[in-house]
Parts: C-alpha cells; sequence; structure tokens
C-alpha cells in the first residue's frame, strides 16, 4: 500500500523545510520549476529526498538550488545521479531579475520552504524570499505561539 501524502495548494508535498519559518522572517514565496534527472524524479516519487540545508543562489544570471538531498534511486543501477548535485530553478528572467537584486541590494535570502509535485505531476520548488531573524526573534515567535496555543484551550473549554 502507498504511504499517504500531504497535499499541498498545487499538489503532493515531498520534501519541506520546516524551520525555515522559525529561522526566517518570510517576505515572499515564489514558484520555480527544477531541472531533475530521470533517477531524481523516480526517488521523489518514492517521497525520498531533504532540502533543511538547501538554499538557492545565482550563478551566472540564473538561479540554482545548492545542497538539496536527494538520495540514490536503488533499481537504476550505474545510471544514478549525484545525491547532493547543484540543480537549476527555472523561473520567467524578470522574477529571477527580482530575485537576485533583492538578495544583493537588501541582504535578504533564498529559501526552499518545499518540494512538492504539481497537479500536472512537474516537480516544483517553493522558494521564499527571506530575512534571518535574530535569537530575540525567535523568542518572541515561540512567546506568541504559545500564547495563541492557550487562548485556544481557554476558548475550546470555556467555549
Amino acid at each position: 500500500m502507498a504511504q499517504k501524502k500531504k497535499k499541498g495548494v498545487s499538489g503532493n508535498i515531498v520534501a519541506s523545510n520546516r524551520r525555515a519559518r522559525h529561522e526566517y522572517f518570510i517576505e515572499d514565496t515564489f514558484e520555480a520549476g527544477i531541472m531533475l534527472e530521470g533517477t531524481e524524479v523516480k526517488a521523489l516519487r518514492l517521497g525520498q529526498g531533504s532540502i533543511n540545508e538547501a538554499y538557492a543562489g545565482e550563478v551566472e544570471g540564473e538561479l540554482h538550488l545548492f545542497n538539496a538531498f536527494i538520495p540514490e534511486y536503488k533499481s537504476a543501477s550505474h545510471f544514478n545521479h549525484e545525491p547532493r548535485r547543484t540543480r537549476k530553478l527555472l523561473m520567467h528572467r524578470r522574477e529571477i531579475a527580482r530575485l537576485i537584486g533583492a538578495v544583493q541590494r537588501e541582504g535578504m535570502t533564498l529559501v526552499p520552504l518545499s518540494i512538492f509535485f504539481n497537479l500536472r505531476g512537474m516537480a516544483k520548488v517553493e522558494l521564499a524570499l527571506a530575512k534571518g531573524k535574530h535569537s530575540y526573534d525567535k523568542r518572541a515567535s515561540i512567546k506568541e505561539r504559545e500564547w495563541n496555543r492557550q487562548k485556544a484551550r481557554v476558548m475550546r473549554d470555556h467555549g
């Protein structure tokens, strides 16, 4: 039996970076295509892969995804891919120029939030234009989240 996958806005989520929302202020999100080899697609369809340490950056005017881990596909023998290779991201020129400009001017970073398959079956990456949080910002976020949970408990119990 196939394991149940989370459904995202656009389809099945394969890998997600849950710490990104804790580590960064998310300013804006974008959807980008990703150039994959056949064995990488097969490994992702099995639900394997991790983007916890991944980031996106510019190489010669194009966006690339660095340090994303997609394990080798076991049934591929010697036609396998390199697990941590650099993968090109596919976006419109204007979007790429806007993101590169924001990263260079405003000191922001590009963080992948998730890899998913859209409704047409194409692999996509949800990228976030983000600004890093300081430790006191993280503490404030945790405090606010705990307060909201406590309020929800009180409302549920005393309705």
